[in-house]
């Protein structure tokens, strides 16, 4: 590796907002060309310490800094936020809130432009950028009509368009894609990284699926400080990740879970190189044998059914023949490609958009016709990000707009929001100013909203994306509740963890047609439907064939029980 490039010595820094400071002695160092993953839990302070890299501290978040920081030799405190953006270079995690230009190619040549550089040069580095992020088919498309595989390229040759840029700093950057982009992505950075030898740092909650990059190191961070500096294969030998309450890899996990004991030198950084010993083979055996299985009871009374759905956005296809029928109390998860029709499926069955042709009952009766305000009295839907929904300032007004909008009376509206933000969890701070809610908390109002209305059927988007292992399960185990209390589920979800843990069906769409309806294990043990839809094989089943487990399935089963069990006791 080369000389130093980042250098933290006893560094800590508070918020002018905090009491307690939110990075604590901080002392590490970087290398020029370095792949490093940085870890933590939500509120670890890892997003603090890249803001730190690219200026945002304390420029645009302003706060009290102590101890040294140097990039390049240089400490920041000396620079601009302009001299670190050219030493430094950013992917957001939404990457929407990175796009300056309206099409592909006048976003990725904004920074030429802002520094004048002549335009027969401008579309010789554009097009090679273009060429290297794998979008130059796209140069002329608006930035709308992408999907989230394809922004993330063009917000990357945004970035990589500065060429003199010494490190890339990506920050959660498969929060928003499917299992198979999510891949591509991270080769892209790894080929990136290697044709013009940046030093790259991932900040990622998704580790099994991050350990695709070849990372030099892992940074685990925890309450402000560095808690462990190692190799990914050193980290996953050891019980640090389980101690912050950081998903390890699956395989890992179950390896652990039997009393295996993992070693270094057996590479389980991938299990597909993964060393796996004759006593692991026999403890993984002996473990599965414990397993019980937990049938949950579902109403066979059909709920929703689709018949021959059909839906175009102006003349492209978008939804074709589309039927299934889910039942009274089920959790589904809809799962597919980034531009599968997950969504636009949704908006269907909620009525924001009208389908050609086909029929869509709601308990038995047809709802085609009905409007999208009496079919949100029966359904409804959770969009990704609760920003997009909250439209009030205090938490109870927010969730008493649905009633106030149906002429509710007062006294039933207090009743039912007070009912309502108990089941959520909301209820102590009722009075409180949105604002003051924490990301997860902000998710949890938008369901209270929308179960004040006492709906059948409630579609979330991406439930738990960005979230960590604790908010996870918090938010999953949550949503369970309201399931046992009668209302069912449908989850439009890239998490193959929510998936398998929580959903007894898959409904797989690929391009805009049902390829299968199945349980989550047949989906993610079908190599078939895995390629076709962009999903991933579980690593679950790739050890339970490598321990020469009789029934792998069954073996799969058993870790999701036994895991939610362990994962109960942290609450």
């Amino acid at each position: 590796m080369g000389k130093p490039i980042i250098s933290f010595q006893q560094f800590s820094f508070k918020y002018h907002s905090q009491v307690e400071p939110t990075l604590k002695n901080i002392t590490l160092t970087i290398n020029q060309g370095e792949k490093v993953l940085i870890l933590g839990p939500s509120g670890s302070g890892k997003s603090t310490l890249a803001h730190c890299l690219n200026g945002l501290v304390p420029f645009s978040f302003k706060g009290e800094m102590t101890g040294k920081l140097t990039i390049k030799g240089k400490e920041t405190k000396d620079l601009d936020i302009f001299s670190l953006s050219k030493i430094v270079g950013t992917v957001l995690q939404d990457t929407d809130g990175q796009f300056i230009g309206l099409s592909v190619g006048e976003d990725i040549a904004f920074t030429l432009e802002n520094e004048q550089v002549a335009l027969e040069p401008m579309h010789k580095i554009v097009q090679e950028t273009t060429q290297l992020v794998g979008v130059d088919s796209h140069i002329d498309y608006s930035i709308h009509e992408l999907s989230g595989g394809l922004k993330q390229r063009v917000s990357l040759g945004g970035v990589l368009v500065e060429q003199d840029l010494d490190l890339l700093l990506f920050d959660e950057p498969l929060a928003n894609l499917d299992p198979a982009t999510g891949q591509y992505a991270m080769k892209l950075i790894d080929q990136i990284h290697q044709k013009q030898e940046k030093t790259v740092i991932v900040i990622e909650h998704r580790l099994e699926d991050a350990l695709q990059l070849e990372f030099d190191r892992i940074i685990v961070i925890d309450e402000g400080e560095i808690v462990s500096d190692t190799s990914p294969n050193q980290l996953l030998a050891s019980n640090v990740l389980d101690k912050v309450h950081i998903r390890e890899p699956l395989y890992t996990k179950a390896l652990k879970y039997s009393g295996s004991v993992i070693h270094p030198d057996q590479n389980p950084q991938h299990i597909d190189q993964f060393l796996l010993t004759e006593t692991n083979k026999e403890r993984l055996n002996t473990w599965q044998e414990h397993y019980q299985k937990e049938e949950k009871p579902i109403d066979s009374k059909p709920l929703l059914n689709l018949d021959q759905v059909n839906f175009s956005y102006e003349d492209k296809k978008v939804l074709t023949d589309l039927s299934f029928t889910i039942q009274r109390g089920e959790m589904i998860s809809l799962v597919g490609k980034n531009g599968a029709g997950k969504s636009t499926l949704a908006k269907v069955i909620c009525g924001f958009e009208k389908h050609s042709s086909g029929t869509i009952e709601l308990d038995g009766q047809r709802i085609d016709q009905e409007s999208i305000f009496k079919r949100a009295n029966r359904i409804g839907f959770v969009l990704q990000n609760p920003n997009q929904m909250i439209s009030k300032h205090l938490i109870f007004d927010e969730v008493a707009l649905g009633l106030r909008l149906r002429n509710v009376s007062e006294k039933e509206v207090e009743r039912r929001v007070h009912k309502v933000l108990q089941v959520c969890g909301l209820y102590p701070f009722r009075n409180w100013p949105i604002s003051a809610l924490s990301f997860g908390q902000k998710k949890r109002l938008t369901v209270a909203s929308i179960l004040v209305l006492e709906p059948e059927i409630i579609i979330l988007d991406e439930p738990t994306a960005g979230q960590d292992l604790k908010h996870f399960t918090e938010i999953m185990d949550f949503l369970e509740q309201l399931n046992h209390l009668g209302v069912t589920i449908i989850f439009i979800t890239h998490d193959m963890h929510l998936m398998l843990e929580y959903t007894s069906r898959a409904l797989v769409l690929v391009d805009g047609q049902l390829i299968a309806d199945q349980s989550p294990v047949d989906v993610l043990t079908n190599d078939l439907w895995i390629e076709q839809a962009h999903l991933k094989r579980t690593s679950l089943f790739d050890l339970a064939i490598k321990a020469e487990v009789e029934d792998p399935k069954q073996f799969i089963n058993h870790f999701i029980s036994y895991d939610r069990k362990v994962r109960k006791t942290w609450q």
